[in-house]
């Protein structure tokens, strides 16, 4: 059996993964760093564990079409309503940046407002009765299959799926002109592909993606209110790493980040524990988003287009 903090790290790879191919989309399609995005997953989060509990659902896992349903809405009405106006009126990348930070916390403001107020406040005794508190949502429960937890299981096997899927899409006819789209929309149009409707649908599915990770992620962790301020670092920080412009560098970045941050600040945090206490420890504990961070800077000092920019052919010919 797989060492819990191993397990963990492996699970927390495989959803910042789902994240960061998502953030990679939007950032295709528009150019602009989408500092919303966390608030599509939390969205997600929220509305899958609402319909699990609500819908009297058997397992989390059955509201996770409903996450990613949501997470994908969310997408699409952040880019039809704010972005897409924004920039026919050729609003500039500052912005258009400053817009979706906006947004985000108009996102938060939705959340607190269905979710912490209206759902919180009309079903508290049902709520109450189930053990669960939507403000400061606690981990979702979880099968097990010989002793392994489910999510260990799921988490893997849908980011595997999910990058199968994208690889099939990108073969297809859609898949074709989203890429003509965004390597050059003029050229595009003349050729009669319909930029707008590509840009929308890929919005839309990289909500969908952030849904899915969103969904998982209340099974794997208690979500509190500051959740989307807690994911976004880790977000941008795989999507840095694996090179901003890359589908497949979000996925390998995204599991990277997530995996190093929980694998390297529990080492780091049981050898504080050892050798200066259990205080010394909690404060190690503190900075866990030091890691993600930190890889951020070193990535951008030292590969600033990202891991997917490097020849290692060339490299390991070098070494």
């Amino acid at each position: 059996m797989l060492d819990p903090t191993i397990s963990n790290a492996i699970v927390y790879g495989c959803l910042y993964g789902m994240m960061c191919v998502g953030l990679t989309l939007t950032y295709m399609t528009t150019k602009v760093p989408n500092f919303a995005h966390s608030n599509f997953v939390v969205v997600a989060i929220f509305s899958g564990a609402s319909a699990f509990i609500f819908g009297g659902f058997a397992t989390p896992y059955l509201g996770l079409p409903v996450a990613a349903l949501a997470g994908g809405a969310s997408a699409v009405l952040l880019y039809l309503l704010v972005l897409k106006p924004l920039t026919r009126r050729g609003a500039n990348l500052v912005v258009l940046m400053i817009a979706t930070l906006a947004a985000g916390i108009v996102f938060d403001s939705a959340v607190a407002a269905t979710f912490f107020t209206y759902l919180e406040s009309t079903y508290a005794r049902f709520l109450s009765n189930k053990g669960y508190y939507l403000y400061n949502l606690n981990q979702l429960p979880d099968f097990y299959v010989y002793g392994v937890k489910g999510i260990l299981i799921v988490a893997p096997i849908a980011l595997i799926l999910m990058t199968l899927a994208i690889t099939l899409l990108l073969r297809t006819r859609f898949g074709v002109a989203m890429r003509a789209a965004i390597e050059n929309p003029n050229l595009a149009r003349i050729l009669g592909i319909d930029v707008e409707k590509v840009y929308l649908v890929s919005w839309f599915i990289a909500g969908i993606l952030a849904g899915i990770g969103g969904g998982l992620y209340s099974i794997q962790s208690p979500s509190p209110p500051t959740t989307s301020s807690n994911i976004i670092v880790d977000i941008f920080s795989g999507v840095v790493l694996g090179g901003i412009s890359s589908i497949y560098g979000g996925i390998i970045g995204g599991f990277i980040v997530g995996f190093s941050e929980t694998f390297v600040i529990r080492q780091l945090t049981v050898f504080a524990d050892n050798y200066w206490g259990f205080a010394a420890g909690s404060q190690v504990a503190a900075f866990q988003k030091g890691i993600p961070l930190a890889i951020m800077i070193i990535t951008l000092l030292v590969i600033p287009k990202g891991l997917t920019s490097v020849n290692w052919r060339k490299l390991l010919r070098l070494g």
